[in-house]
């Protein structure tokens, strides 16, 4: 594990005792026994250890790619698998994201909530990589609308779920992806 790890795995333990709110950079810092500016040379600020938390997500959201037969299901079955093991690498801390997305969602955070919405749109095009769709100009437009609808309430469902949380989103993916089916969305 490289050094950008530890100090991401340190930030979410030391979040899972505690919250993220009450974190700090100089807690991690002191918790692995390094200066504080040696979270500098990774982190540039708080908010940047959410990201890296996101991109770990994104990474085994293409990773799925690697899985026997993946290439040759359809496009819904891609999306469902891709948002799934996305799903899932977030899954040990689930707590902790939610209260990293309140975190953003504060009011004086707009420049946090503006690099979300950026965010969600390149993992919505990394989905749309991930299952070879090949829409373009209006069909794509109405792709890429739909598949960031279906893709965050997938997330906020399984953020919010008061029943096991993989159940309760897999059931809202599939519906939602099987009715982009029938607007014929997955091309």
């Amino acid at each position: 594990m490289n050094k950008q790890q530890s100090i991401l795995q340190q930030a979410m333990q030391l979040a899972e005792h505690s919250d993220w709110e009450s974190i700090r950079l100089r807690d991690i810092a002191s918790s692995l026994n390094i200066p504080l500016v040696e979270i500098h040379q990774h982190y540039k600020q708080k908010d940047d250890l959410v990201d890296a938390w996101f991109d770990l997500a994104d990474q085994a959201m293409l990773a799925c790619q690697q899985q026997p037969d993946f290439e040759h299901s359809s496009a819904q079955d891609k999306l469902l698998t891709a948002m799934m093991h996305w799903l899932n690498a977030l899954a040990a801390h689930r707590r902790i994201t939610r209260q990293m997305l309140y975190y953003k969602l504060e009011p004086g955070h707009l420049h946090l909530q503006a690099a979300a919405i950026l965010r969600i749109s390149r993992t919505v095009q990394w989905l749309r990589e991930i299952a070879d769709l090949k829409a373009q100009n209006f069909k794509r437009i109405e792709q890429e609308l739909y598949l960031t609808a279906v893709f965050t309430s997938g997330f906020v469902r399984w953020l919010t779920a008061t029943e096991p949380a993989v159940t309760a989103a897999r059931s809202w993916l599939e519906r939602g992806l099987q009715l982009g089916r029938w607007r014929n969305l997955w091309i």
